[in-house]
């Protein structure tokens, strides 16, 4: 950089080394990127400071705290000058973003943090759809701007309105609001109603891939895509996705007319796309009338195969669709296609990254369309993410070792090491004389890439304990979470600059539109939330169900948040319409459903296999709060009982119930946690004590902690001895 003898703004992103008080006129701070630089950091009179914030938090100044809090390997954001002086650059900070009080901490691992972006994001949507009113499809656009306002077309795209319904069903697992899954199930029965071709003589179905609305409410039905490069042909890829919403919705529910069309649009795979031949995979697209891979209209699709007709079954919906029925038929199409992944997509040889285009023999399509020689850095992660699912469901070596190789190869090759965060597009090979991978249109970071980051480190790091790839997960997420999320106007962006900055230009500056609509958002914080609390931090897990009657397979409700490690997963305790419920299988991870013809609404608490605690806070009612405590309560569990305590106290409470059932023992740290608790409720409020088991009752009347409260064997005891 000798010749940039010119100010320039930018963004660091790295590890603090030390900091001096005394060196300038504000102080300096050291720190060291993921990829070794050094940079010596001025604080100025105008810095300000900042934490993380999760979608519809507020601001959180900590400027005033700022330089106790630059404590040695604390990960954060640094946002300021280049200045030349003395023919050297020195960076001037401007904006400092922490991820958490302490160096130790990042609250995007605290247990609700995706619980409450996930709400967040159900409601944005909800509200840019259907302003807040009721749920009527006919109302759906595909465009949304920045702001949640439709965009002037009547286009109703199919892929987004089921990457809609698959977030708003997955914001109803997360939450158990009955909002979203109306939306869900809504969004299903008007793609069954108006997107669904069903062909009972050829027993397939497929899916238009658009309506258009007119002004007097009429349809125009868009069979063949009009996208680009897919123009005048069904790509497999919105096949696909077409089942992404309805396969998330039938895991809820168990409807089994989606299931119907489950398997026939599978059927349309296994007729129209798949290979038959000794070549075997999937193509990539079929002439809309002879529904051949092979005819001449196709052009530079005709007998093609690539990453979304191959890969993309798996994340979309087979994955959710074998954790719903746990049918072999399901898991031997999931190993099908790995282990042509895993034969077909490597290409070492020429290139860091996997091969993604070929033609029917395996041969590699590098004159393809936009694509040419180039590679998207998230398809290389997102088959690292997958493959350690589908190695948890099916163990094979050759798997994890692909795995591996891709994260140990792309953060050199596809991450911002300087920066954070991941890039988009790259050329696959070096020129001469080249030593970087040069960027294909800009060093713009999308959205969906950074998920395809999170999710693959975090699967790894929790499947393989190497702190190498927790490291990486934690710089992943935190780059998206202060970078991404849209703190004014809710949702998140769909591109930013390199510097984290956002990028509104074009069709980037959309929170809707054909390449973005609820999936990647929502899976994101569905998947971060099932990793990192019951992989890596040990924490539990709540999931909701809404079973249809007759619905599953013998009225079992299979609830297995993801394909993890054999073992490392446990029910802990399952609740049907707000009732306890002792019929399930804890290591299976299976529910007896009742059988009935009532409505059933169905809470599952899930438990890493080695927590010995849980605090679950079951309902507030009337100024009323019960809050069920299971397994150990020693110093290490007082913090998640606190957690649980707090949410039952946000507002005025007459009476507080604790659920002792479950709980095994109690220490002296425990003890007094509840004495504490009991002191700063005050004499107003009501404290119940029931079910305790004999030990843990014994510990309780010997630290006269019995004093003033209420123990019964039965909370409807102790209703009528309040009487």
């Amino acid at each position: 950089m000798a010749n940039v003898d010119f100010s320039f703004s930018d963004m660091l992103a790295g590890y603090v080394t030390d900091f001096d008080p005394h060196q300038g006129s504000h102080g300096t701070f050291g720190l060291t990127t993921s990829h070794g630089k050094n940079f010596k950091i001025a604080l100025t009179s105008t810095t300000y400071a900042e934490l993380v914030r999760n979608l519809g938090e507020p601001y959180y100044d900590c400027t005033s705290q700022m330089a106790a809090m630059l404590a040695p390997n604390r990960y954060l954001f640094v946002y300021g000058i280049f200045y030349f002086d003395a023919g050297q650059h020195n960076f001037e900070a401007k904006h400092i973003v922490f991820l958490g009080r302490t160096e130790k901490e990042y609250l995007f691992e605290k247990q609700d943090w995706w619980v409450k972006q996930i709400q967040s994001l159900a409601n944005f949507y909800l509200k840019a759809q259907f302003e807040d009113g009721e749920i009527d499809y006919r109302k759906y656009r595909t465009g949304i701007g920045l702001v949640g306002s439709k965009e002037n077309s009547n286009r109703q795209e199919t892929d987004t309105i089921s990457r809609l319904v698959y977030g708003f069903a997955t914001a109803y697992m997360m939450t158990g609001d009955d909002r979203y899954l109306e939306a869900a199930e809504k969004g299903t029965e008007y793609l069954r109603q108006h997107m669904r071709f069903l062909d009972e003589s050829e027993e397939i179905c497929y899916w238009y891939h658009a309506v258009d609305v007119k002004p007097d409410g009429s349809e125009q039905k868009i069979f063949s895509s009009e996208f680009g490069d897919d123009y005048d042909a069904i790509p497999a890829y919105e096949q696909i996705y077409a089942l992404a919403g309805p396969t998330q919705t039938y895991r809820v529910t168990g409807d089994p007319r989606i299931m119907n069309d489950i398997e026939l649009t599978i059927n349309l795979f296994n007729k129209y796309f798949e290979d038959k031949t000794e070549k075997k995979g999937f193509f990539s697209h079929i002439d809309p009338i002879t529904l051949s891979a092979h005819s001449p209209s196709l052009g530079h699709n005709r007998a093609k195969k690539n990453w979304n007709s191959v890969g993309d079954h798996a994340p979309a919906y087979l994955i959710n669709l074998w954790l719903a029925t746990g049918e072999d038929k399901y898991a031997d199409f999931l190993e099908y296609t790995f282990d042509t992944i895993e034969k077909h997509f490597p290409d070492y040889e020429h290139s860091p990254f996997v091969q993604e285009r070929f033609h029917e023999d395996w041969s590699h399509d590098t004159t393809w369309g936009w694509q040419q020689n180039r590679a998207v850095v998230g398809h290389n992660l997102k088959i690292a993410w997958n493959l350690m699912r589908m190695n948890h469901l099916k163990p094979k070596e050759k798997y994890v070792a692909l795995a591996e190789k891709i994260a140990e190869i792309m953060p050199a090759v596809g991450s911002d090491q300087l920066r954070g965060g991941w890039y988009d597009v790259v050329e696959r090979t070096l020129e001469p004389g080249q030593e970087v991978n040069r960027f294909v249109w800009h060093d713009r970071k999308a959205w969906w890439q950074q998920e395809q980051a999170i999710l693959a480190y975090l699967i790894l790091a929790g499947s393989l304990n190497k702190l190498e790839y927790q490291q990486w997960a934690r710089e992943s997420t935190a780059f998206y979470n202060v970078w991404f999320l849209d703190n004014e106007a809710g949702g998140v962006y769909f591109n930013v600059l390199a510097n984290g900055l956002p990028y509104l230009l074009g069709t980037e500056r959309s929170k809707g539109s054909h390449s973005m609509s609820g999936y990647h958002s929502f899976e994101l914080a569905y998947l971060a939330t099932v990793y990192t609390n019951l992989l890596i931090a040990k924490q539990p897990m709540d999931l909701y169900f809404k079973p249809k009657p007759g619905g599953f397979k013998d009225n079992i409700l299979r609830v297995a948040p993801d394909i993890l490690p054999p073992g490392s997963v446990r029910i802990g305790e399952v609740w049907i319409n707000g009732h306890k419920h002792s019929d399930f299988d804890a290591e299976n991870l299976t529910v007896k459903l009742p059988s009935t013809q009532d409505e059933l609404k169905v809470r599952v608490r899930l438990l890493p296999a080695k927590v010995f605690f849980d605090a679950t806070l079951l309902e507030i009612t009337e100024g009323t709060a019960k809050i069920s405590l299971t397994g150990l309560l020693d110093a290490d569990a007082v913090g998640r009982f606190q957690e649980e305590l707090t949410k039952a106290t946000q507002k005025p409470l007459r009476r507080l119930v604790l659920l002792l059932q479950d709980l095994e023992c109690i220490t002296t740290a425990g003890m007094r946690s509840l004495i504490f608790t009991k002191q700063k409720l005050g004499s107003d409020v009501e404290l119940y004590v029931v079910g305790a088991q004999v030990q843990v009752e014994h510990f309780l009347r010997m630290s006269s902690f019995c004093e003033g409260i209420t123990m019964v064997d039965k909370y409807e005891a102790a209703e009528l001895a309040s009487v």
